[in-house]
């Protein structure tokens, strides 16, 4: 599946990929093992649904209330974090930021950058953005280190390697690290943690992301469970965090809620094993830490969602990966196939806002509508209502729709557009559709047997010998 993680971020003939990842036992039965663990451990964590209801309605009130003073709590943020010793940076692109990660480099000389894991630096390609320029770029969360080692791009938000089982890990250490060959986990685990380790005091620069930028204290907040991300944001002289100008909320008490939705929801723990809050640099009198905290605020199509009343609340995820793991779709073709940094049920209602629809137009459509995504999203996102909405505009041309969407819309078949003529003149027209209806019946044994991709794997549709109308007359009159 490696072919299908060359281009992340340009999604590239989702059908074909989707087709592909099918066709490939192995990654499918990796994903059903992976998702049905994934989903037992976080009904474990949520044995009162009542309570779940309560906590999922507080999370999304806390995430909306964040959003609806979104530039103020912007403005206090880089306020706090400037009178705490961070440097703060403005990125409308990511070539913006890119080029802001870079000068940072430039002014330290660095040769050596380690990253925790971070999906922003993931939708900035920094890793190949910073190779290409002479820079070493080495990821220490061990599923990216895993896909790094296989040039790949991660396959979910949340576990980057969830794609691979250990007998695919332990070839590719076996191949790239030239050790002994295992499938045991622990000791993989070890291999890969003692490779790493000396990496942390090799490196010039640490990177991160952030899960919550809290503006009330200027505080940046990390969760993760291996201590990569304590260990890149302390060590290295220089720390710089990236995330989307959506993560800020308003204050420390705003955490607590989320912290527990997004821990459960993610990997089915009560909590992280690090949760770290860095607040700014080393201080004189202090033993550890980085001499230098800055922090790149990235919109890239953020800010056009959070223009639109109902697509703002895209804007409201907190990355937990719930959705992906109770989808059908992404259970069966992995994250690989959606060409996209962001996979799944929320990466097809956030790519569009970075990508534009035109090259995102299949993505709203890979979905089977069953709503589990909705239904499980820990902060309440109405993920189908808005795949609905996206699927609207991308068929409107592009002087369509509301302002802040006009050309976005994505190129739409002039056949399409004719037949749903068609269905609304019918639709609306008495006489129409009285004709339609008899023809229906009527000349129901020259409906085709094969009508496209439907019947592939579906019986085609065929009409009743008789409309509901002349049935209810018949019984009428029998009375």
């Amino acid at each position: 599946m490696s072919n299908l993680a060359d281009l992340p971020g340009v999604p590239i003939e989702f059908k074909r990929n989707a087709r592909e990842a099918l066709g490939d036992g192995q990654l499918r039965r990796n994903f059903r093992g992976a998702m049905d663990f994934l989903m037992a451990k976080r009904l474990a964590q949520f044995p009162d649904t009542d309570e779940l209801e309560r906590l999922r309605a507080f999370g999304n009130r806390v995430r909306a209330r964040a959003l609806s003073k979104l530039p103020d709590l912007l403005e206090r943020l880089e306020a706090n974090l400037t009178r705490n010793g961070v440097k703060v940076h403005w990125a409308e692109t990511v070539e913006e930021a890119n080029a802001i990660v870079h000068s940072i480099v430039q002014a330290h000389e660095a040769k050596k950058v380690i990253k925790g894991k971070s999906m922003v630096s993931e939708e900035m390609e920094m890793n190949h953005f910073l190779g290409d320029r002479g820079v070493d770029c080495l990821e220490s969360d061990m599923g990216e280190f895993i896909v790094q080692l296989r040039e790949e791009k991660p396959s979910h938000i949340i576990m980057p390697a969830i794609h691979l089982n250990a007998g695919q890990v332990a070839s590719l250490f076996h191949d790239k690290l030239e050790v002994d060959y295992t499938e045991d986990v622990d000791r993989l685990i070890q291999i890969g943690r003692e490779t790493l380790r000396r990496k942390f005091f090799e490196a010039d620069i640490g990177v991160s992301g952030v899960n919550f930028a809290i503006a009330e204290t200027g505080t940046l907040l990390l969760v993760e469970n291996e201590g990569n991300g304590r260990m890149s944001t302390t060590v290295p002289p220089v720390h710089i965090a990236v995330t989307g100008i959506e993560k800020v909320v308003e204050n420390l008490r705003d955490v607590i809620p989320l912290l527990s939705l997004l821990t459960r929801s993610a990997t089915g723990q009560p909590i992280t094993t690090y949760v770290n809050m860095i607040s700014g640099p080393r201080k004189a009198d202090e033993l550890d830490g980085p001499r230098e905290v800055h922090l790149v605020l990235l919109d890239n199509g953020r800010s056009q969602a959070f223009a639109d009343g109902e697509l703002r609340q895209t804007l409201n995820c907190i990355r937990c990966g719930a959705c992906m793991n109770h989808c059908p779709v992404y259970t069966r073709i992995g994250g690989h196939a959606y060409g996209t940094v962001y996979p799944g049920p929320i990466g097809k209602i956030v790519t569009p806002h970075m990508l534009g629809l035109e090259k995102t137009r299949d993505l709203p459509t890979a979905s089977s509508m069953c709503g589990a995504c909705g239904e499980v999203c820990p902060v309440k996102i109405p993920i189908p209502a808005l795949l609905r909405r996206l699927r609207e505009e991308a068929v409107r041309a592009p002087d369509e729709g509301p302002h802040h969407m006009r050309g976005q819309g994505a190129k739409y078949s002039a056949k399409e557009r004719m037949i749903w003529k068609a269905w609304k003149a019918v639709n609306t027209s008495p006489g129409l559709y009285r004709v339609a209806r008899f023809a229906g019946t009527r000349l129901r044994g020259l409906m085709p047997s094969n009508i496209g991709p439907w019947t592939e794997h579906h019986a085609p549709p065929k009409p009743a010998a008789r409309s509901l109308h002349e049935l209810a007359r018949d019984h009428l009159g029998d009375e």
